[in-house]
């Protein structure tokens, strides 16, 4: 036997399966999931975006509504996924058809992909300023792509490990992000930042601040039912999650915009979304940090990746190991495309466009069409409920089409001055409701509850 093919039957032993699973986490232990999950710089550099070009008090009011908007939407989804026991892209089979949710889980894919770009490229230009202050060499391009390597690595052999390290990594983020508040105000009082002059001719808007923080929690849902299927509790999914990402997150992005603003009432370059200008003034510490939390956490996105792919059909079983080569290279190639983060906002927005009608119809079909009940028809390859024209729910398709296309005309055509993404969650939500409500269950109906308690296929315990 090969060592190629000795490996592969070790990873296919070890990779998580999409089927049920019967959750034993608490809420403590999901707090500390979604605490960590968001605690990363991407969302600290999000905060950056915002100043000067909306004042300093209302980006913060605007961090804390967009998130607490947001995580009413991930924490929705990621209920049906502690009630049923699968993951967020198995449950796209409810509202989409067996094969019509391939749709949804190519998007998944997609976006995941970009976020591992992104990461790869910050954790790069983080490590490149560390040596180059060292040794004088610079080069962010080979930093991205052998930071992206070692992800790739760690999400084939070492995921698991990682998962558990990366609320130390949190818990260092919080301990700098102390350390930055602190300083910043002690070296400029809360009134001196409300005094820094906005763009005149600025590309935030209010609405566009607002808009980017939902898309934020938006991006963040796609992975809502994977980790809270593994709670004991529907109370300890919603508290956990909710107040884990809640806290997280409006922790992280007003770091970013409290540093910008330091910066700039320092009287230096304010340079959005680049990890230098908030690593320069507060040590190449900050640095290590950043590096490492960018290590953890796209580890995570890049297995998840893979997971997405190899559980995409139930009843069919894509191999772990070369799928994870392949994905795996395309991102380290991806690193690369520098590019990319000049067009974050634009990514964001995609992001709202594609993923916050999918999270409309979800939570409209579970909640309201199907009652709360999701039968073990899910779980079959062919036929049952969820088959429904040739494996495909043409309603859900078309409401889907129709919110993301509204999405974009929104964002892009006639901009709205709230953004794109709550209205498209708004009309898509009503749009499938309305279609699907004459297919809705009549008389009383049992709630089937976790599939993990009806099916003969293999779960998933996690202690």
């Amino acid at each position: 036997m090969s060592l190629y093919t000795r490996l592969e039957q070790r990873l296919e032993a070890q990779s998580d399966d999409a089927g049920p699973v019967r959750g034993t986490y608490s809420t403590g232990r999901l707090f500390m999931i979604w605490l960590a999950a968001n605690l990363v710089v991407t969302t600290l550099l999000t905060g950056t975006l915002f100043i000067p070009d909306v004042p300093y008090g209302l980006v913060l009011l605007l961090i804390v509504g967009g998130t607490v908007a947001g995580a009413a939407v991930l924490v929705a989804v990621g209920t049906i996924g502690r009630r049923t026991g699968l993951p967020t892209m198995a449950l796209t089979r409810g509202p989409f058809g067996t094969r019509g949710s391939l749709l949804p889980v190519a998007a998944n894919v997609i976006i995941l992909m970009g976020w591992s770009w992104v990461q790869a490229m910050l954790a790069g230009i983080a490590l490149d300023y560390i040596v180059a202050s060292l040794t004088g060499f610079s080069s962010p391009v080979i930093f991205a792509v052998l930071c992206q390597t070692i992800v790739v690595i760690l999400a084939i052999f070492g995921h698991a490990g990682v998962a558990r390290v990366e609320p130390w990594f949190a818990a260092v983020i919080l301990a700098i992000a102390a350390y930055i508040f602190i300083v910043a105000f002690a070296s400029f009082t809360p009134g001196a930042f409300g005094t820094i002059q906005n763009t005149p001719e600025p590309f935030y808007s209010p609405g566009l601040v607002f808009d980017v923080v939902l898309a934020t929690a938006i991006s963040w849902t796609v992975l809502a039912a994977d980790f809270n299927r593994f709670a004991g509790s529907t109370r300890a999914s919603v508290v956990g999650s909710g107040v884990g990402y809640t806290l997280s997150t409006v922790i992280s992005m007003s770091l970013g915009a409290t540093a910008m603003a330091y910066v700039i009432l320092s009287g230096g370059e304010a340079i959005p979304f680049d990890p230098v200008t908030i690593i320069a003034p507060f040590g190449w510490l900050f640095g290590v940090a950043i590096f490492l939390s960018v290590m953890a956490t796209n580890t995570m996105v890049v297995y998840g990746m893979v997971t997405t792919v190899v559980n995409s059909l139930p009843g069919k079983r894509i191999k772990f190991l070369p799928t994870a080569l392949v994905l795996g290279a395309i991102s380290i190639i991806g690193a690369t495309f520098f590019g990319l983060l000049n067009q974050f906002t634009t990514f964001l927005v995609t992001i709202g466009a594609l993923f916050a009608p999918i999270f409309a119809i979800m939570i409209v079909d579970y909640y309201v069409i199907k009652r709360s009940s999701y039968d073990r028809d899910i779980l079959r390859p062919i036929g049952g409920r969820y088959w429904y024209t040739a494996g495909i729910n043409w309603l859900a398709i078309g409401a889907w089409v129709v919110g993301a296309v509204l999405a974009y005309v929104w964002a892009y055509v006639w901009p709205l001055p709230f953004g794109s993404t709550a209205p498209a969650f708004i009309v898509t939500f009503l749009l499938y409701l309305l279609v699907s409500l004459p297919s809705r269950p009549k008389g009383p109906i049992t709630p089937v509850g976790n599939l993990a308690d009806q099916t003969d296929t293999t779960t998933t315990v996690r202690a």
